[in-house]
């Protein structure tokens, strides 16, 4: 009856996040590469609402042991930084053909903070991408939803903009690689992330 009731009101229950869907993202990058003439960057960050205190100082050092003892690691280890909104970002660094790596580093994050009573302020965790003119498109992962979205920011211009038509082509393109957001509100910009 409580599922019936449900329906009728037009009440869902919130999506349990899967981070495993996380790992689609590498045979994703092949698709987005054949199809759009995107690449990985080797760049990704998780985003969760800012926290503060000893626990998480804690966290955040058990994070970076934990993929900086990664003996194939090059280059810095994951940094932690605050966006102009007020967000943290867990950000990491590999090499553009590191895709596999990086996705596990994100997982490793995002799992973290979860095993460590932090799921709550976990947001969402993106993965880089850029075509051969620059052109920078993000993959989002929204934790809370289960659910990836693309987002493309246009680059310069005094204004915050994003390129519309390319976010619903990429939608299009990785239908049947990634769990896709179908509410396109939720959508969000992500002006400035780290990883991008």
């Amino acid at each position: 009856m409580g599922r019936l009731m449900d329906i009728l009101l037009g009440r869902t229950k919130p999506v349990a996040p899967d981070l495993d869907q996380l790992f689609a993202l590498p045979s994703a990058a092949i698709t987005l590469q054949a199809a759009a003439s995107f690449t990985p960057t080797g760049h990704g960050a998780v985003c969760f609402a800012t926290v503060e205190g000893g626990a998480f100082d804690q966290l955040h050092r058990e994070v970076r042991a934990l993929l900086d003892a990664d003996a194939d690691r090059r280059g810095a280890p994951v940094r932690l930084e605050r966006d102009d909104y007020g967000y943290s970002w867990l950000v990491s660094r590999r090499s553009p053909d590191e895709l596999p790596q990086l996705v596990t580093d994100l997982h490793a994050v995002n799992s973290s903070m979860e095993i460590n009573g932090f799921g709550p302020q976990l947001l969402c965790s993106l993965a880089g991408f850029r075509d051969e003119g620059g052109r920078p498109l993000a993959l989002v992962y929204l934790y809370k939803r289960g659910t990836f979205y693309p987002f493309a920011p246009l680059p310069g211009g005094s204004g915050q903009r994003r390129d519309n038509a390319l976010e619903l082509q990429i939608k299009a393109v990785l239908a049947n690689d990634l769990r896709i957001e179908q509410d396109l509100g939720r959508w969000f910009p992500l002006w400035g992330a780290p990883g991008l």
